[in-house]
């Protein structure tokens, strides 16, 4: 989904480039000149600079690798060696090779920091448990020690909100796997015979206990190299993820349903890591549980999780993994709690208590740092019981208390309201700038911005819900950019304006550019700009939407659509009354009114980038002495976001007094 987001931004980011080459009357250098661009621009690249960078794309793909291999080795060595002695001579020789292949990929990975240490030196372990012919016991727990660490170092994966019709999924295994695996997945497909190695056995038990859905979704997406397992990139990731729990659950088809289903496994734990890994240390009978749902992993996508679930299922991931020594793991997890959770209800829980609301939100951004940086476990254990306590009144009081017909009316007015208001505004300034220069033909462009953009935003909701989920970091990472982006773009428009504020300045404007067009650059910059402003708020309403129909009744969905025709007549009368006066009136009190405007709406969007990225954990969090939070404004206490709105202010501050002392 990264990729795919940064796909999103870079065509207006591209656009806008193009216009800033091309254009005379909107986004003019020859107004400003290049040193003051060159401002905005450093302004927005120190700012990104800022972001902190996991490992690159060539060391994701190694990480990768790695864990598939190591994976593939703590399978197959009980083939290859027994009892000291090499059981089967070509087995082995696999096993030497992938082996050697490990310790390859894991020596590439950066040697800068000191971070990858404890992957090569397990990676190292793995070379020579093998080649001292170690027993199957000790060669599997290195392995599983060496994908654990490597978790720390993986991207989240985007888990599926749904599986295909079980009837559906084997339908595409047997046209696709089974001349290799057979048509029951026992590995004796007419393809079988001439393979080397032999396809994978399915229901084997034995295997399939060391085997992960995520190695298994691995094999499916990318193929294992030197092995004639192909990578099925005609596939989507709805398909590839059903295969991949289809096939693991062949070997724990029998496993009878336990009496007590009271076991805190997420989708997460169960795709992560195999059955031995999730039943070490446990009872039998969460052994037990761990393999029925493999065999039924329809369990897991029952339909919509409650918010508050999911967050406190994170919660107690993200401890598990704390306690055993994977910090940054734990973080992660956290962040997901509030982003795939919590953050979902915020809107909901505000109609009913806004200090408990603000008190959770605190505790679950301070709980990434503790997670990360905490090494007692006991201090962090009191905190998630605290965070709980409170989902647990939150929850209570979400469930018990049914919203009224009245709060589900004015929940839904106030969600779109917001949402949309900024988008708006940035509209609405864009029309009537190229109202008042005379441009209307160029209208049609910021038209086609904005409606692309609910066409898009639309489509991506829907492949949300139909194909892959799309993680709430990945949903902030791209709100934030946008909201920085659009932030700059509309600090350097308003000075621009600022510098036509006078009638003769005006009149010497339009003298010598009023008989040049603007060029496709500057058009396809208009749309871009217009795009950035609606995209990056049409889904998260779709959200804000989706969590509001969760809590309420079908009886109840009438008050909500007619909160947000409301809001839409609302919005319809702003803009209306927005064009219409102030095409009225005169171009200098226009211009200086329009500038004041921009630069509000882009110091609102600069502390909100900067919210949205710090809860993305793009950002650090350095609260300031006192806590507040003033949300219409973007405005909460940190150093970060408190910095980067005076930076807008001061940039805004300089080109108004320049422009005074240059009258």
């Amino acid at each position: 989904m990264q990729m795919k987001t940064i796909i999103i931004l870079a065509f207006p980011l591209q656009g806008f480039s193009m216009s800033i080459n091309n254009s005379h009357i909107f986004f003019n250098l020859v107004s400003l000149g290049k040193r003051q661009f060159q401002c905005f621009f450093m302004l927005f690249i120190m700012i990104m600079a800022s972001f902190s960078v996991s490992a690159s794309p060539n060391e994701q793909t190694k990480i990768k690798q790695i864990a598939q291999l190591a994976e593939y080795v703590g399978v197959d060595y009980v083939a290859a060696v027994g009892n000291g002695e090499i059981l089967d001579p070509d087995e082995y020789q696999e096993m030497t090779e992938f082996s050697n292949v490990i310790i390859d990929q894991a020596g590439q990975l950066s040697s800068q920091t000191n971070e990858f240490d404890t992957v090569k030196a397990q990676a190292k372990a793995l070379h020579s448990a093998i080649a001292n012919k170690a027993s199957v016991a000790d060669v599997r727990a290195t392995s599983s020690a060496l994908r654990e660490s490597l978790l720390t170092f993986m991207p989240q994966l985007s888990l599926p909100t749904s599986l295909l019709p079980v009837e559906q999924t084997k339908a595409l295994f047997a046209a696709n796997c089974s001349m290799c695996h057979g048509p029951s997945g026992q590995g004796d497909g007419p393809l079988a015979k001439n393979l080397s190695p032999e396809p994978t056995n399915f229901t084997d038990e034995e295997r399939a206990t060391n085997r992960s859905l995520m190695g298994l979704f691995d094999a499916v997406s990318n193929g294992i190299n030197d092995t004639p397992m192909v990578a099925f990139t005609q596939f989507n990731e709805q398909q590839r993820w059903s295969l991949a729990f289809y096939v693991g659950s062949l070997a724990f088809k029998d496993v009878q349903k336990p009496q007590n289903l009271a076991q805190n496994i997420t989708a997460s734990q169960i795709v992560n890591l195999n059955p031995a890994q999730l039943s070490a240390g446990q009872s039998e009978a969460q052994a037990h549980y761990v393999k029925w749902l493999r065999g039924n992993p329809e369990q897991l996508f029952t339909g919509k999780k409650n918010p508050i679930t999911v967050t406190r299922t994170q919660l107690l991931a993200a401890q598990a993994a704390h306690a055993k020594g994977n910090y940054s793991q734990a973080s992660d997890l956290a962040i997901s709690a509030y982003l795939d959770g919590f953050e979902l209800v915020e809107n909901n829980l505000n109609a009913y208590d806004e200090t408990l609301r603000k008190n959770i939100e605190v505790q679950l951004m301070n709980l990434r740092q503790t997670f990360k940086n905490e090494k007692d476990a006991a201090i962090v254990g009191e905190k998630v019981s605290a965070a709980l306590a409170q989902l647990a009144k939150a929850d209570s009081m979400l469930n018990e208390t049914k919203l009224t017909d009245g709060a589900l009316l004015s929940a839904s007015l106030v969600i779109l309201l917001r949402e949309g208001l900024e988008a708006l505004l940035v509209i609405i300034a864009l029309m009537t700038v190229l109202i008042k220069t005379k441009r209307q033909d160029a209208l049609k462009y910021v038209h086609i911005g904005w409606v692309t953009a609910l066409i898009a935003g639309g489509l991506t909701w829907a492949a949300a819900q139909t194909l892959i989920e799309i993680s709430g970091a990945s949903r902030e990472v791209m709100e934030g950019a946008g909201a920085l982006f659009a932030a700059v773009i509309l600090l350097y428009v308003g000075v621009w304006m600022h510098s036509k504020t006078s009638a003769q300045q005006w009149q010497k404007y339009i003298k010598d550019n009023i008989d040049k067009r603007l060029e496709s650059g500057t058009l396809w910059g208009l749309a871009g700009l217009s795009f950035i402003a609606v995209y990056r708020e049409v889904f998260e309403t779709v959200l804000f939407y989706q969590s509001l129909l969760t809590q309420s009744s079908p009886a109840q969905y009438s008050s909500i659509a007619s909160g947000f025709a409301i809001a839409v007549a609302i919005l319809a009368i702003i803009t209306w009354v927005l064009i219409k006066y102030s095409i009225k009136l005169p171009v200098a009190k226009f211009f200086a009114i329009t500038t004041y405007l921009l630069f509000a709406l882009s110091f609102v969007l600069m502390g909100k980038a900067v919210i949205a990225l710090q809860e993305a954990d793009i950002i650090g969090i350095a609260p300031l002495p006192m806590s507040f939070d003033i949300a219409w404004l973007g405005i909460k206490s940190t150093w970060q976001g408190i910095v980067a709105q005076i930076c807008v202010f001061a940039i805004f501050s300089f080109y108004i007094f320049k422009s005074k002392n240059q009258e």
